[in-house]
């Protein structure tokens, strides 16, 4: 355990930024297991307009510092070649 005021205070601040990372990163499945439903079922229409949505969020987490910027554009892509395939 820590010893020092510092210490203690990183660990503070670790936990909280396990927290935010953690539910960005939640958030980003989340928009991304709706598309995959949405090619699950064969709707193309909903498919597209949830890859909309997804890929913002997918943005957003590269820019948050939380995925890569390489696995979300593999993410995005593979997607997209599997909506545009329907």
């Amino acid at each position: 355990m820590a010893n020092h005021k510092s210490a203690e205070k990183r660990i503070r601040q670790i936990e909280k930024r396990t927290a935010i990372n953690r539910s960005r990163m939640s958030r980003v499945r989340s928009f991304v297991k709706k598309v995959e439903a949405a090619i699950a079922s064969g709707d193309k229409v909903a498919a597209q307009s949830a890859l909309q949505l997804a890929q913002p969020e997918l943005h957003r987490a590269i820019t948050k510092g939380v995925m890569p910027k390489n696995t979300a554009s593999r993410k995005l892509s593979r997607l997209a070649h599997r909506v545009n395939a329907l």
